[in-house]
This record gives C-alpha cells, sequence and structure tokens, in this order.
C-alpha cells in the first residue's frame, strides 16, 4: 500500500493531488473522483447496479477528512459524501484512470446522457443519482 506524504486540493484546477514519499505524485480531477466514488449508492452492490453518474463537469470538492490511516473521505458539492477513498483504491484509479474514463464517456454516451449539469437528456438519470439518506451501506 503506497501512502502519500501530502494530499493537496487545487480548487482552482479542480484537482485532487497526492504526493509520495519518493517524490512521485498523482493528480484526480474532481469529476473524475466523483465519478468513480467506491460508495455504495454509486457502485452499488455488484456491477450491474452501478450508477451512471451524470452531470458531474463542474462538481467541486468542499472537504477531504481522513479515515484512519488508510483512506480519505471526499465530501463533493452536489452533496455526496459517502465514498471512502481507500489508498490501495487511489492506487488502482491512478493505474486505470485513463481506461476508466474513456468507458465512462463511451457510458454517457451511449445512454444519451452527458456531462453537462445543464443537460436536460439528464433528467432520467438524476433521481437514481440522489443520495440515499439512511441507506446502511454509506
Amino acid at each position: 500500500m503506497k501512502v502519500p506524504v501530502e494530499v493537496l486540493v487545487h480548487g482552482k484546477r479542480k484537482e485532487l493531488e497526492l504526493v509520495y514519499q519518493d517524490g512521485t505524485n498523482v493528480q484526480f480531477p474532481f469529476e473524475f473522483l466523483r465519478v468513480f466514488s467506491p460508495s455504495a449508492e454509486v457502485q452499488g452492490h455488484a456491477p450491474s447496479e452501478a450508477i451512471l453518474q451524470v452531470g458531474l463537469r463542474d462538481v467541486a470538492l468542499v472537504g477531504v477528512e481522513p479515515v484512519g490511516q488508510y483512506a480519505l473521505k471526499l465530501i463533493f458539492s452536489d452533496g455526496h459524501d459517502t465514498g471512502v477513498y481507500s489508498w490501495d483504491y487511489f492506487e488502482d484509479l491512478a493505474r486505470t484512470k485513463a481506461a476508466r474514463w474513456e468507458a465512462y464517456l463511451a457510458d454517457l454516451a451511449a445512454a444519451g446522457a452527458s456531462r453537462d449539469p445543464d443537460d436536460p437528456a439528464n433528467r432520467p438519470f438524476l433521481e437514481k443519482m440522489k443520495p440515499q439518506r439512511g441507506c446502511a451501506h454509506k
């Protein structure tokens, strides 16, 4: 498990940066992190239950909280706050970032949805994306 020595939030660039002891770093756009939240309300309890995340181009990161010594809880401007991003999950995201993003864009196109928060085509997907308060798997 690779643990960062610094966690930087770049608001203007809309990126979270992890800096490691060996001098390497990785940047994640806020939108990418929100789309690939590890929470059950995004990923479901099985791959077939994943909810397509739409209209998140402008999402901001409004909070970062440590979870023990193994993870971060990220809080987003759209109210999503149930994802716990372990250091291992960040490593996986870094390794698969380009492929995940390409597949996400293809899924959006196939569904007729978009990253644009004001796109009327996103309306059918928005109800599924609403935070499930009271869900036992937050």
